[in-house]
């Protein structure tokens, strides 16, 4: 396969030898699981079969299908620069992961055509990149996160949820330069971008992201963004969907636009004035310990009251609040904050309502986990494209919407995040304990993998420390299978 290349070996063992070979080796052989969790939930055909491909069809070298899997799988195994995809065209766990052939081709080629068993180029990927900013292509992106979320959930349980919590919250993207719509934040002292992000806190899955400039309060557009997604949970996750959201978010606008669309939430409120006078006798009753018929104490300590309705000076009408309460020790009084909903306390009592809010922790670890392990790189800039190959360009390209295509980075990583999570929630499932994503991704994705092609079949040898997380994860894979009905959207 081709001339050896000896390396010189360490000098603190002379008789270690280091040689280089022409060999399928990878270090990416979980592409090949990611591969295989998406085709069984029939995720690529879905997106594929909706993105509008707008190049001309005699130029095409790499099918559509086979540009969104590398670059989503690239993503999962955590190759975040496009220009990696340079340095990984012949890597054979990515030749058979994003391939649509059957057989040795996707190592071996068709025909003579060497083009055919390589990657797509930076180049190539940066114009899909391009392609999938457009609205329609974008929306598509966006549709996918729940409907990627629901044919999971529906192919381990059998069936939807029938509640299910959506947590929004916003967080930091920092950039390395001045990319369009990027802005010093004054909190994180950063420049940064400051999307909002929503995931599904009782499954892990990320059903909604969108790219906003770094400079935005924590609840601009929060209800336009909510309110689409609730919708396309409700249709392909759960039955009835809520909102959990934190202190930043809930005003006016947001409380009234769910309230409208029938639709429940549970929020934390900032402390005021006005609040802290309204908690001055429940404060007396916890610290007496008689907490009459509306407080409740829960099994750590805490006491959670119920307050009645509150109403402040931008609200268009009183709202339902329930205090909650907790001694920390060495401290002369209590701490307290407030919780705002739209349940009626005969639908969820005072002293329910706080686990639930409590769940929002177990959210915001999923986000945090998307932004340390995927870490996108939103690099895209509209700088004007002058020279090609070290000659000067006639015909200057067009500025490209660089906001768009990072908000088209965002929503690939995030798929990405969704297709690791199905392998993380597997795991979970076969050895009964917690996976982070980074675990998951060291552990069973990033495996040493030897490709040997034998006439017609190709044998994949992974590191043996592999052996007992990918024995069972393809057990479960092989039964991780749609109901019908996804089968035929597919």
């Amino acid at each position: 396969m081709g001339e050896r290349v000896s390396l010189p070996g360490p000098s603190f063992n002379r008789s270690v030898k280091i040689e280089s070979r022409a060999e399928r080796l990878s270090s990416d052989g979980g592409a090949l699981v990611l591969r295989e969790c998406w085709e069984r939930l029939g995720m690529f055909d879905w997106l594929s079969g909706r993105i509008v491909d707008v190049r001309d069809p005699n130029r095409i070298t790499h099918p559509l299908s086979e540009l969104l899997s590398t670059h989503l799988l690239m993503l999962g195994q955590g190759w975040t620069d496009q220009n990696d995809a340079n340095a990984l065209r012949d890597d054979p766990a990515f030749l058979i992961g994003r391939s649509e052939d059957r057989g040795v081709a996707p190592l071996m080629g068709k025909g003579t055509e060497e083009s055919t068993r390589e990657l797509a180029s930076q180049a190539t990927l940066s114009r899909l990149v391009e392609m999938l900013s457009c609205d329609r292509n974008r929306s598509v992106l966006e549709e996918a996160l729940v409907v990627s979320a629901g044919r999971r959930v529906r192919a381990m349980r059998g069936h939807r949820l029938y509640n299910v919590t959506i947590d929004v919250d916003s967080l930091s993207i920092e950039v390395d330069g001045n990319q369009t719509g990027s802005a010093y934040n004054g909190y994180y002292r950063k420049q940064v971008y400051h999307p909002l992000m929503a995931t599904l806190g009782d499954t892990g899955d990320i059903v909604g992201v969108s790219l906003r400039a770094g400079n935005v309060h924590t609840a601009d557009g929060v209800l336009a963004f909510v309110l689409p997604i609730v919708e396309r949970v409700e249709r392909e996750v759960g039955v009835v969907a809520a909102v959990r959201v934190d202190a930043g978010m809930p005003d006016e606008e947001f409380c009234a636009g769910l309230e409208k669309a029938g639709k429940h939430y549970v929020a934390r409120i900032r402390n005021n004035k006005s609040l802290d006078r309204l908690a001055c006798p429940w404060e007396d009753r916890f610290l007496s310990g008689d907490l009459g018929p509306d407080g409740f104490r829960l099994d750590d300590g805490t006491c959670v009251f119920e307050a009645g309705t509150y109403q402040a000076g931008s609200w268009s009408r009183p709202r339902r609040v329930v205090l909650v309460m907790r001694q920390k020790p060495d401290e002369l009084l209590p701490h307290y904050f407030w919780l705002l909903t739209s349940w009626s306390k005969e639908q969820i009592p005072a002293w329910r309502l706080l686990p639930i809010y409590r769940q929002r922790g177990t959210a915001e670890g999923y986000m945090g986990e998307m932004k340390d392990v995927l870490d996108p790189a939103l690099s895209s800039t509209n700088r004007v494209k002058r020279h090609y190959q070290g000659k000067e360009i006639e015909n200057k390209t067009a500025p490209r919407d660089a906001m768009a295509a990072n908000a088209v980075l965002l929503l690939m990583n995030c798929l990405a995040y969704n297709m690791i999570h199905v392998v993380r929630v597997l795991l979970e499932k076969q050895t009964k304990e917690d996976w982070s994503l980074q675990r998951t991704r060291a552990t069973v994705l990033k495996v040493a993998t030897r490709f040997l092609v034998h006439s017609r079949r190709i044998t994949v040898v992974i590191a043996r420390s592999a052996t007992r997380w990918w024995q069972g994860l393809w057990m479960r894979l092989a039964s991780l299978r749609p109901p019908p009905c996804l089968a035929r959207m597919a």
